[in-house]
C-alpha cells in the first residue's frame, strides 16, 4: 500500500486547488440559475417551473461534468501568477465545452416539449466564462498591483523610442512585469503615422524634435533605445539629442534579436561611446577570408591578447585544420583556450606558452607544427609604459617580429601578417618608432624568401587593453574626475572585431611587401568621447563628474597619422582598405644598423632612441 510522502505534500496548493474547485462549484450553480433569471429580467415568478426543473435536475451532473473538463484543461494546475495566452485560450474552450454539455444534459432532463430559451444556453456561457476568469485572472491582477505598488516609490521613469516590433516588446515586458521599477511614459518615434496612438496604454507623443521637450514634461529618468535595425548614422543622430538631457541611455544590440526572438529588458545595454563614433561598422567578405584559413593550420602569436583572442575567435569559425595559439601571458591563453574549446569542440587547438624573443622556442614551434598562415600579434603597446623601458620594447617588437618572420620563412609559411599601428607614421614614442621597424622588417623579408609578409596598420582599438573608454568608466563609476591629458587630442578609433576583420581580410588580399590601412572616418577629440561617456552615462558633465587635463604624456603626441607621405595610396576591392607603398631603403645599412641595435638592447643601452632614430628618420623624441 502506497503511503503519502509528506515532504513532497505542498499543503498551500492543495488548499489552493480546493478553493478553486469549491468557487468553480458555486459559480456552475450560479450560472446555471443566473443564465435563466437574466432570461426574464430577474422576475423569478415568470419563470417556467418546465424551465427550471431540468436545470435543478441535471445540477450535480453539470457541475462534475464542468470539473472534469476543467481538470482536463489543466484550470487547476496553472500557474496563475503568471497567466497568459495559453491558460485563457485553455478557459474559454473548457467554457465553452462545459455550455454544449450542458445544453445537451439539459435537454435530456426536460419534463415538457416545451424547451429551455435557447437564450439560456449563450448566457450560461458568457457568465461562466465570466466567473471563471474572474478567479483566475484576479489572482494576477491583484498579485501585480500589490508588487507595483510596492516598487511605486522606487520606480525610474522611462521613455522608449521606436515604436516597432523592439519597443513593443520592450514595452509588453515592463508593463507586464510584476517586479519591474520601470515606469514607461512616452515613446518617440519619426513615423507620424503612428503619433497620437498608443502601445500597451503608452502614447506616441512624437519624433525626435519633441525628445528634450517629453524629458522635462514626463520626468524622464532612462531612455530605451529601441531600433535595432537603425543605421549607425541615425542611432548618432538621435543620440545626439539624448545626450543633451540627463538621462541615461540603454540600447538593443542588434537587429539579430528579432529574428531569433530575443527582444527583452535583459538585452539592453548601456548606449556606448562607440555608437557616437559616426560611421558604419566595416564590412568584410567573409568568403574570402574562409577560403584561405579553411584546412590550413594557423599560428596566433599573443593571442591572448586583445586582438589576438579576437582573431582566434574569427578563425575558428571558418574550419583551420589546426589553430595555434602563442602567448607568454598564460592567463589570458587559459581564457581564450577555455572560450574556444566550448564554442568549437571538433577545433583542433593547440596553445603553447612561450616568448617570441626566445629563439629556440619560436623556432621549434614553426618546426613541429609548419603553420601555413602567422598572425604576429605579439608586443608591447603600452606607450608610457615603453617610454620607461625602451629596450624591451626593441627587444619584444623588433627582434621578437625579427625571430618570428625568420622562423615563417625558413619553414616555408605561406603567409605572415603583422600587427601595426598608426604610431608607426611619424612616431614620436619609443612603441610607435619599434613598429615601423617591424614594418621595415616584414618588407625586406618578403624581398627574400617565398613567403607573403605584409602589415596591417590601424588605430585605436575601442575596448582593448590601454583603450581610454574602460579608464573613462572605471572613472565615471568612482566618481571623478575623468582624465584627458590635452583638449585637443585626437585619435582614430575602430572595434575590436573590425581590426581583427581588417587583418584577415588583408590575409586574403595580400601578394606580399604591403602595409594595409583602413580608411577609418573622421577622428575624434578625447574630450568630446570623455564628455559624451558622461552624458550617455546620466550625469552632467562638470556637475556630476568633473574633467581634469594632466597633460600629454611621454611620447604622446595631439594626432595620429594612418599613412606616411611618401608612401602613397593604393585602393583593394574593398574601398575602406589601401595598401601603402613600400618605401626604398638601403638594406644593406639596415641590417648594419639593426645589429648594432639588438647589441645595445641587450646591453641596456641608457639612450637607445638615436640608434632608432637613425633607422627612423621620421622619428622624433623630446630630450
Amino acid at each position: 500500500m502506497k503511503t503519502i510522502n509528506r515532504k513532497n505534500f505542498n499543503v498551500q496548493l492543495f488548499y489552493r486547488r480546493t478553493a478553486l474547485i469549491a468557487y468553480d462549484i458555486i459559480g456552475v450553480v450560479a450560472a446555471s440559475f443566473l443564465a435563466i433569471l437574466f432570461r426574464y429580467d430577474f422576475k423569478i415568478n415568470d419563470v417556467a417551473p418546465e424551465f427550471l426543473t431540468p436545470i435543478r435536475n441535471y445540477l450535480c451532473i453539470n457541475i462534475v461534468l464542468t470539473l472534469v473538463i476543467f481538470y482536463l484543461f489543466r484550470l487547476y494546475h496553472s500557474l496563475w501568477a503568471f497567466a497568459g495566452e495559453t491558460e485563457l485560450q485553455n478557459i474559454v474552450i473548457s467554457c465553452l465545452l462545459a455550455s454544449v454539455t450542458t445544453g445537451i444534459g439539459v435537454n435530456l432532463f426536460k419534463v415538457s416539449i416545451k424547451a429551455v430559451p435557447d437564450s439560456y444556453y449563450f448566457m450560461y456561457f458568457f457568465i461562466l466564462l465570466s466567473v471563471v476568469f474572474a478567479s483566475r485572472f484576479s489572482y494576477r491582477f491583484l498579485r501585480s498591483r500589490k508588487h507595483k505598488m510596492q516598487n511605486k516609490k522606487n520606480s525610474i521613469s522611462v521613455m522608449i523610442i521606436g515604436a516597432g516590433e523592439a519597443g513593443n516588446t520592450i514595452i509588453k515586458e515592463i508593463v507586464g512585469s510584476n517586479y519591474s521599477t520601470m515606469v514607461i511614459r512616452c515613446i518617440i518615434d519619426d513615423d507620424k503615422d503612428k503619433w497620437g496612438r498608443f502601445i500597451q496604454g503608452i502614447k506616441v507623443v512624437g519624433g525626435r524634435d519633441k525628445i528634450i521637450e517629453s524629458v522635462d514634461i514626463y520626468d524622464v529618468d532612462e531612455i530605451f533605445l529601441a531600433m535595432p535595425s537603425a543605421s549607425r548614422t541615425q542611432i548618432r543622430e538621435i543620440l545626439e539629442i539624448c545626450k543633451e538631457t540627463s538621462c541615461k541611455l540603454r540600447s538593443l544590440p542588434g537587429i539579430y534579436q528579432l529574428v531569433n526572438g530575443e527582444v527583452n529588458v535583459s538585452k539592453l545595454r548601456d548606449v556606448e561611446v562607440e555608437d557616437l563614433l559616426g560611421r558604419e561598422p566595416i564590412r568584410v567578405d567573409l568568403d574570402s577570408i574562409a577560403g584561405y584559413v579553411q584546412n590550413k593550420t594557423v599560428l596566433v602569436t599573443g593571442g591572448g591578447g586583445s586582438i589576438g583572442s579576437e582573431l582566434c575567435r574569427q578563425i575558428a569559425q571558418h574550419q583551420p585544420r589546426q589553430l595555434v595559439i602563442f602567448d607568454i601571458y598564460e592567463n589570458n591563453a587559459y581564457d581564450i583556450q577555455q572560450e574556444l574549446k566550448e564554442r568549437y569542440p571538433r577545433l583542433d587547438l593547440v596553445v603553447l606558452i612561450g616568448s617570441v624573443r626566445n629563439t629556440n622556442r619560436i623556432n621549434s614551434v614553426f618546426e613541429k607544427y609548419h603553420p601555413d598562415i602567422v598572425y604576429h600579434a605579439a608586443a608591447h603597446k603600452h606607450v608610457p609604459l615603453m617610454e620607461d623601458s625602451p629596450n624591451e620594447a626593441v627587444k619584444n617588437n623588433v627582434f621578437g617580429t625579427w625571430k618570428t618572420a625568420m622562423a615563417a620563412a625558413e619553414n616555408n609559411a605561406k603567409k605572415f601578417v603583422m600587427i601595426s599601428t598608426d604610431k608607426a607614421v611619424n612616431p614620436t614614442n619609443i612603441m610607435g618608432a619599434s613598429k615601423r621597424i617591424c614594418e621595415m622588417i616584414v618588407q625586406t623579408f618578403n624581398r627574400h624568401y617565398d613567403t607573403e609578409f605584409v602589415a596591417v596598420r590601424f588605430g585605436n582599438v575601442l575596448g582593448s587593453n590601454g583603450s581610454v573608454i574602460p579608464l573613462f568608466k572605471r572613472q565615471i563609476e568612482a566618481g571623478g574626475p575623468v582624465t584627458v591629458t590635452h583638449p585637443d587630442i585626437i585619435r582614430y578609433f575602430m572595434t575590436i572585431p573590425e581590426a581583427v576583420s581588417l587583418v584577415l581580410q588583408a590575409g586574403a588580399y595580400a601578394r606580399g611587401g604591403e602595409i594595409f590601412v583602413l580608411d577609418m572616418g573622421e577622428p575624434v577629440r578625447i574630450l568630446d568621447l570623455a564628455r559624451n561617456l558622461i552624458r550617455l552615462s546620466g550625469y552632467k558633465v562638470d556637475e556630476d563628474i568633473k574633467i581634469e587635463f594632466t597633460g600629454l604624456r611621454p611620447g604622446e603626441k595631439l594626432y595620429e597619422e594612418l599613412l606616411m607621405e611618401e608612401e602613397g595610396l593604393q585602393n583593394t576591392e574593398n574601398k575602406l582598405i589601401h595598401i601603402g607603398k613600400p618605401i626604398e631603403m638601403d638594406e644593406r645599412q639596415f641590417f648594419v644598423w639593426l645589429k648594432e641595435l639588438e647589441d645595445a638592447s641587450k646591453g641596456e643601452c641608457n639612450d637607445i632612441r638615436p640608434l632608432i632614430q637613425r633607422i627612423v628618420p621620421t622619428y622624433h623624441y623630446t630630450e
